[in-house]
């Protein structure tokens, strides 16, 4: 039986300041040496940490504020992921994501954020309430099918369990050190940033001390204690006044404003999407091909933020591809083999693409002189991932994408409706109002291919 609307489970992990303890949830989770080590591997946070948490969030909406059908979808679109992650740790430890303990490893300290924001600020759950929590998340954990004795039976005992793991099992894992002390410092610009986005250099040094210094303070004593982690006077005078702050906040609030799924599992109605500004023809310079290749390296495919493409960069960007679609196994499949296809033709024509990877500039080189030798270069490549995009969105298997797929693939809540709107238009070139294939390969062509801004295709990654 799920939560229903209006449900202590939807109430609490609704609302919008949970995104207070988000990321001392991560660290929480991270400091598992599995979780850790499968982070590893597809290290994208590092570079599109706002991504992360958005994937979570909307995980965790898909989990607990949907019906029992979009549930299981979930659930079943979790596995599929999952599974594509195990291998040996650099301790030489095997470590698989579908573990059922480190699956409820997660689970429960999801459930324990929601605990920990109430006790910081400054109310917290009752031993009743805490039981009619408790017996919701685990009505929407059964759908799981993990073992029930390896939960805590009761909410009473969630606070050993927590500190029984904290004590025998979690470490300082490098991913956990990321998340509190140098992920933000090198954070890209959140996409909603706005006019203040020239500002980001700034703000993200003041954004990363205030999280750091909070999710110092808010961690569990026992593991500050376990890592010897300092809780300063300052940092507990920055947790009592920011929780207790946004708790006298939100009780003020309209549900539309407080919280961020409403309790009744309905999304707030969405934005309209602006009528996008006729796009100003752009003087012609000469050749802007190496510039726009060079942003679209670092901008989707430097998935790693470490500077150099491999393998996971490839096997990261079909994951995400993946993340919103309803695929079944052979759908997903087919987009992992489509993207590692162009990733050992891209290592090919480089001949870079050994343990060190392939750097910006070898990757603009090799593209601008594919592209320029061979008509046929980026259909052995490119081509192939383009393709198996748009076959996995094409959910209806129409052969054309309308405006909603196009959103689905490409939008989420990280991408202004109006640039999704913008980019939609310019895609279909012939005004239908659908996408064929041929014109969406075609725009990614027009990225790589032409010498100026001019035409439609170069406005991939947004208006110039």
């Amino acid at each position: 039986m799920r939560a229903g609307a209006g449900s202590a489970l939807r109430r609490t992990l609704g609302e919008r300041r949970i995104a207070l303890v988000a990321w001392r949830l991560l660290v929480l989770q991270n400091a598992h040496p599995a979780v850790a080590a499968g982070v590893s591997r597809l290290s994208t946070y590092r570079n599109h940490p706002w991504r992360r948490i958005e994937h979570t969030m909307d995980s965790g909406r898909r989990l607990f504020f949907s019906d029992q059908e979009a549930l299981h979808r979930e659930i079943q679109r979790l596995e599929r992921s999952h599974r594509r992650i195990a291998g040996t740790d650099d301790r030489g430890r095997p470590y698989t994501a579908l573990d059922p303990a480190v699956r409820i490893w997660v689970l429960v300290t999801l459930y324990e954020a929601m605990t920990a924001l109430r006790s910081l600020s400054g109310r917290p759950l009752r031993p009743a309430q805490l039981d009619r929590l408790y017996r919701e998340f685990r009505e929407v954990c059964a759908a799981f099918e993990l073992p029930d004795e390896l939960f805590p039976p009761t909410a009473a005992d969630v606070p050993g369990y927590i500190r029984a793991t904290i004590r025998d099992t979690l470490e300082l894992t490098e991913a956990a050190q990321d998340m509190l002390y140098t992920v933000l410092t090198r954070a890209p610009a959140p996409r909603r940033l706005g006019r203040l986005r020239p500002a980001w250099p700034l703000l993200r040094r003041l954004v990363a001390r205030f999280l750091t210094t909070l999710t110092l303070a808010d961690l569990p004593v026992e593991f500050r204690a376990k890592f010897g982690l300092p809780r300063s006077r300052s940092a507990a005078v920055l947790s009592w006044v920011v929780h207790h702050g946004a708790r006298a906040v939100a009780v003020q609030l309209p549900d539309r404003l407080r919280y961020r799924t409403p309790p009744s599992g309905d999304r707030a109605r969405p934005r309209q999407a602006e009528v996008p500004r006729r796009a100003r023809a752009p003087r012609p310079r000469r050749d802007n091909r190496p510039g726009r290749i060079a942003a679209f390296y670092r901008q989707v495919m430097d998935q790693t933020g470490d500077g150099r493409l491999t393998a996971a960069d490839f096997a990261a960007m079909a994951h995400n591809v993946c993340w919103p679609l309803e695929l079944d196994q052979a759908g997903e499949s087919a987009v992992y083999a489509a993207f590692d296809s162009w990733w050992h033709h891209l290592a090919a024509t480089t001949g870079a693409g050994g343990d060190g990877g392939i750097s910006c500039e070898e990757f603009v080189t090799a593209m601008l002189a594919g592209i320029d030798r061979d008509p046929d270069y980026l259909d052995q490549g490119l081509h192939t991932a383009v393709r198996a995009m748009f076959r996995a969105a094409d959910l209806d298997h129409s052969g054309q994408l309308d405006a909603e797929e196009y959103r689905t693939l490409f939008g989420g809540s990280r991408v202004h409706p109006a640039e999704l709107t913008h980019g939609f238009h310019q895609l279909d070139t012939d005004g239908d109002g659908q996408i064929t294939e041929e014109e969406f390969v075609r725009g990614f062509t027009e990225f790589f291919t032409a010498r100026t801004e001019s035409v439609a295709g170069t406005q991939l990654l947004g208006r110039p």
